[in-house]
């Protein structure tokens, strides 16, 4: 059973005369790496704001485990089902690795304040960050290292959906492979659903499905197994 179902979703802006996104018919499955690809303006964001449940679509329907988004709690899809990866990390710059993944967990409803701290250093390890650097101020992390507390906070609440916006964009060429290595890894390993919208040829060449966004309509032009 795919984990997201979208069915004919068109997307306009309030105030705009057309459609950012048109119809689009695209499904995901747990276990699958997904690159979304196209120009600037084509719609990618927007697609991506519609599955993480920040904005609804004018047209259509956008299934989560059989259910419309239309009909569940956004909030509550939000803060336990998918996980959010952004290009500019978007962490408490001034507070450790540790306590902005804490509180992702206390926004999520996980509560026990040692429980989340641990769980936090398990994370954090999981994505390369050991304990000592996991007690410094963000700041003072590489942005390499950042990105990896962006991952790891993306994992807080266990979500079946990691959606990522140009995750490795400010990234140096090995860092960005590291970065990939552990979204791949978070699909084929664990299980996740992983989205990735992108410009990067290297991210691209790593998904399992590459969907190119043209004129506001998806098609798909890599689909393999892995």
């Amino acid at each position: 059973m795919n984990c997201l179902d979208l069915k004919d979703v068109s997307y306009r802006y309030d105030g705009s005369a057309e459609n950012v996104l048109k119809n689009i018919n695209v499904s995901f499955e747990r276990g699958r790496v997904y690159a979304i690809v196209g120009q600037s303006g084509a719609g990618k964001s927007t697609l991506l704001s519609l599955i993480s449940g920040l904005d609804s679509c004018k047209q259509g329907s956008i299934y989560y485990n059989g259910q419309n988004l239309k009909d569940i709690n956004r909030d509550n899809y939000r803060s336990k089902n998918v996980g959010v990866i952004f290009q500019s990390y978007n962490l408490l710059l001034n507070s450790t690795p540790v306590y902005n993944i804490a509180l992702s967990m206390s926004i999520s409803g996980l509560k026990g304040r040692q429980a989340k701290k641990d769980h936090a250093y398990a994370l954090l390890q999981k994505v390369g960050i050991d304990m000592e650097t996991a007690d410094r101020k963000i700041l003072k992390l590489s942005g390499g290292e950042q990105q990896r507390v962006g991952i790891a906070r993306a994992l807080a609440h266990n979500p079946d959906v990691i959606i990522a916006d140009e995750p490795t964009g400010n990234l140096d060429e090995k860092t960005e492979a590291d970065i990939l290595q552990i979204l791949t890894n978070l699909a084929h390993k664990d299980g996740k659903c992983v989205i990735i919208v992108t410009h990067s040829d290297n991210v691209s060449a790593v998904a399992d499905t590459l969907y190119k966004i043209e004129s506001g309509v998806t098609q798909n032009i890599l689909d393999t197994q892995h």
